[in-house]
């Protein structure tokens, strides 16, 4: 099986008598193509190992995830989506708005459409929606209050789009958000920020239950852990001198203009007391957002 998420992938020997396969479409950014689940030289991710755990004896699943690091909520209708309708999945994950946060161009009214759009399309075709909230980074990489406040905001402001929009469209909806990434360090890769692959694996098995609780036919449910020995210390530090440092190179061009940004302007509106008020007006624009969708 391929782990390069360009393609499709059949996870079963034989083909399946005809209407036996199960089409399985992850659309995303990096948590979904797998990033701090490596085998070789890719990255295989939650979305993968759920796939393999889908149909029930003697039925295919062919597994296509679209993904892709960096991926903003409103490539999701412009790049993804309509490969996936080409696919015609009777399941599609749509996991994605960490990126959105840490722009400094955030529009939550943009994300909510972009999504809405995604999940109505998807649902509209037939298929079985699987979504979920994120994590906050800021706490995840424990940045300091004046960076960590503002992204904390935005993502409770994605979060509960992605919970109304979740119940709107009947997907089956993943708490990510409350799973003990900061208690259980292990769950989370070297650059704290991406589950490891263990953390892929605990998201696999939880939706797999989520899955089963709503009467879909599957197989064996997820290992808890991979078969593959978790890497060592000196390999997390070599990935974090090689490709870790070229990730944050890459986007420090967008990306850190925008946080010293947030910084600075989370900086004055605490010295004038007015970090509640900016919780206050997100969150006003979240529900407005939920609101003029009707």
């Amino acid at each position: 099986m391929s782990m390069l998420g360009t393609g499709p992938d059949r996870l079963a020997e034989d083909r399946s008598p005809a209407g036996e396969l199960t089409r399985f479409v992850a659309l995303g950014d990096s948590l979904t193509e797998g990033v701090g689940d490596a085998v070789g030289e890719a990255w295989r991710g939650w979305a993968a190992v759920l796939a393999r755990s889908l149909a029930p004896g003697g039925r295919d699943v062919e597994f296509t995830n679209l993904a892709y690091s960096g991926a903003l909520s409103s490539e999701l209708t412009t790049r993804q989506l309509p490969a996936a309708l080409a696919l015609r999945p009777q399941l599609a994950a749509v996991v994605v708005g960490g990126n959105d946060t840490l722009r400094a161009g955030f529009d939550i009214r943009r994300t909510t459409l972009e999504l809405d759009a995604t999940l109505g399309e998807l649902s509209g075709h037939g298929a079985v929606l699987l979504t979920a909230c994120l994590p906050d980074p800021g706490t995840l990489l424990r940045l300091p209050a004046p960076l960590a406040r503002p992204l904390a905001r935005r993502m409770r402001a994605v979060n509960t789009v992605v919970h109304a929009l979740s119940v709107r469209h009947r997907a089956i909806h993943l708490h990510l958000a409350e799973l003990p990434w900061l208690e259980e360090r292990r769950l989370l890769s070297v650059d704290r920020l991406h589950p490891s692959a263990e953390g892929h694996h605990l998201i696999a098995r939880r939706f797999h239950a989520l899955l089963a609780e709503a009467g879909h036919p599957l197989g064996a449910p997820p290992a808890t852990a991979p078969a593959e020995p978790p890497p060592s210390p000196a390999a997390d530090l070599w990935w974090m001198a090689t490709q870790g440092t070229r990730w944050v190179v890459a986007r420090s061009t967008d990306l850190l203009p925008g946080l010293l940004a947030l910084a600075a302007a989370e900086s004055a509106a605490r010295l004038r007391g007015a970090s509640s008020r900016h919780d206050e007006q997100m969150a006003r624009a979240a529900a407005q957002a939920l609101a003029s969708l009707g």
